[in-house]
């Protein structure tokens, strides 16, 4: 279903499990790479009722930031928050848990600092909080302002082969992915991905560390990849010192293995 959410945006958005079940929303990574149905495995039908969409720009939301003529203005980490509470308020939900695993770990400590009263738990994974220091340290020598420019650029074949070697450069550190193969899917992830970079989530630096005392009375589990490269080591180890339970996984990294996904299915399972 898409719900309009403004600025000439509707995100598409859909439930799954038990309606009456213990709520919760999923948080995609990306930014852009939308709420594909490997996030439904993880829960337990029986007990939840997930909600999960597709942010703004991706997936089967619109405008596609894979259009030729994107406009990504009002494409933000705060439009993203308040869309959030816009599904939350659509649905009647009072409070939920919410599940984030990479951008969506940023996103979801965003959020919940936003709006604390309407959280009850926290599930984070491959975690990030995307601020400059993090995007200097994954991206080193990468010029985002001239990626980006590159990416919009209205002549196809420049746009394109942009947002191809910019999918070749995130599949080494991360892994390869058949997704990488859609030009339009290419082209929408490359865009929003240095979008957000390079405008360090539009967060000032350290904001999400100082508001972690908002999540207090969240419980909250941390969970990372100690051979994820893409994600600063040093972030959940700060966070955790004052917020949350940090579990890391040993033989795996940024990428949810079968050692990730069971710590997210033990963590959802305590929680329900």
């Amino acid at each position: 279903m898409l719900l309009d959410v403004g600025d000439g945006h509707e995100i598409y958005w859909e439930r799954y499990g038990d309606p009456g079940g213990k709520p919760a929303v999923v948080l995609h990574g990306g930014p852009g790479s939308g709420a594909i149905p490997w996030w439904r495995t993880l829960f337990d039908p029986a007990t939840y009722h997930a909600v999960l969409f597709d942010q703004r720009g991706c997936g089967r939301s619109r405008p596609h930031a894979g259009a030729p003529t994107a406009d990504l203005s009002a494409n933000t980490t705060h439009h993203l928050i308040a869309d959030i509470e816009r599904l939350r308020e659509h649905l009647g939900i009072e409070r939920w848990l919410v599940l984030g695993g990479s951008w969506g770990s940023t996103l979801a400590l965003a959020y919940a600092e936003s709006h604390p009263e309407r959280v009850t738990e926290m599930v984070l994974f491959a975690v990030a909080t995307t601020t400059r220091r993090e995007v200097e340290w994954l991206t080193r020598d990468i010029d985002l302002d001239a990626v980006g420019a590159r990416l919009l650029d209205p002549d196809p074949a420049v746009h394109h082969k942009a947002a191809k070697e910019w999918c070749d450069w995130e599949a080494a550190h991360m892994g390869p992915s058949s997704r990488y193969d859609d030009p339009v899917f290419r082209l929408c992830f490359a865009r929003l991905v240095t979008h957000y970079w390079r405008h360090a989530a539009w967060l000032e630096e350290g904001q999400l560390l100082r508001g972690l005392d908002r999540l207090h009375d969240i419980p909250g589990v941390l969970i990372h990849g100690r051979l994820d490269q893409s994600s600063l080591p040093a972030v959940p180890r700060e966070i955790a010192q004052r917020w949350g339970e940090l579990i890391v996984v040993e033989d795996e990294g940024h990428l949810a293995g079968p050692a990730t996904e069971a710590q997210i299915r033990r963590a959802l399972a305590r929680s329900r």
